[in-house]
């Protein structure tokens, strides 16, 4: 508010009448009526209201430094930092801690916050936290394409075209979609699968090589520890280390489906996983060195970040909860 607008508030109020009320003064000024309310009652009043004093008192104010929250709120503060362990991202921070404290307002706090004092505080250290900080530890966009691997016609491949209707809306569980994360110098690799509906992701260790028959046999035996209504088919890219398909629908039960070539995006789930992946299995890296228990830790950190998708939910709060009611009477 201007010196002029207190001033006019100010010779308003001394007039009287109906003059005096704050939607009057609004509607000269071309303020709302509550701005008007709040400049009066914190200034003295409507008889000790002086604009020279109010001006005098917002500049003091604007001078003075005010905390941030995060530095004046040691809980809250703890809380982002428990975030950024698990590596959820700002945003995922904020909103699911509103989801946590939905009645304590004190909790709350926006991932434009967060970043804001990760950004005036990112020198050295700081500036290391403040990558973690971006999911995918990266600050500018590169290349999404991935080592070639090795293509070829698939006997009896069935297109992406006929997969059931109801895999497309992710209404109904147990549709996968799936994808091998290659190592260094192609020579290590791991399987990734997540759920289109829950977003849950399972890993699975490809050791040694990815021949169909290895990759066919692990892929079953991972698909078999879930509940019946959770295998409804997986859908993968044309790799050739899927070329036994046939041999692991006949395991699982789970038909597989085949995108059309160079077209990642109908799997974008996958890939927006395999993205996030490689904040814990960097390129270039050699990923047989990796334990199933270590594949085991990495899938329960994604699995427990709230997502914007899911309302900020976690996958496993969703999966879970799927299960239960499956099992339910």
């Amino acid at each position: 508010m201007t010196v002029e607008e207190r001033e006019t508030i100010s010779r308003e109020l001394i007039r009287g009448g109906d003059s005096t009320s704050a939607r009057a003064i609004g509607r000269l000024l071309e303020r709302h009526h509550s701005t008007i309310a709040r400049e009066i009652a914190r200034n003295g009043g409507s008889l000790d209201y002086r604009a020279v004093e109010a001006q005098a008192r917002c500049d003091e104010n604007r001078l003075r430094p005010k905390p941030r929250k995060l530095e004046s709120s040691q809980r809250l503060h703890d809380a982002v930092n428990d975030g950024f362990a698990e590596k959820w991202s700002p945003r995922q921070i904020g909103e699911r801690l509103r989801v946590d404290h939905p009645d304590d307002p004190e909790m709350w706090v926006s991932h434009e916050t967060i970043y804001e004092c990760l950004y005036l505080q990112a020198r050295g250290e700081l500036r290391t936290q403040l990558k973690l900080a971006l999911r995918r530890g990266r600050t500018q966009r590169v290349n999404r394409s991935r080592p070639a691997v090795a293509r070829g016609s698939i006997k009896d491949m069935v297109n992406i075209s006929e997969r059931p209707v109801e895999a497309e809306d992710r209404a109904v569980p147990g549709f996968w979609e799936g994808d091998l994360i290659i190592g260094k110098g192609n020579k290590s690799q791991i399987a990734t699968l997540v759920e289109r509906t829950t977003r849950f992701v399972m890993l699975v260790r490809i050791p040694f090589d990815r021949t169909a028959d290895r990759v066919a046999f692990l892929l079953a035996a991972k698909m078999e520890t879930l509940p019946e209504f959770m295998r409804g088919s997986v859908t993968w890219d044309q790799g050739k280390e899927m070329a036994r398909h046939a041999d692991f629908t006949v395991r699982t039960g789970m038909p597989v489906y085949f995108c059309d070539p160079h077209s990642p995006w109908q799997r974008g789930s996958n890939e927006n996983t395999n993205g996030l992946l490689r904040q814990y299995f960097p390129k270039g890296t050699d990923l047989s060195l990796h334990t199933q228990e270590d594949l085991d830790r990495v899938a329960a950190e994604l699995n427990g970040r709230p997502r914007q998708t899911l309302n900020w939910l976690k996958p496993i709060e969703v999966f879970n909860d799927l299960v239960k009611n499956a099992v339910s009477p």
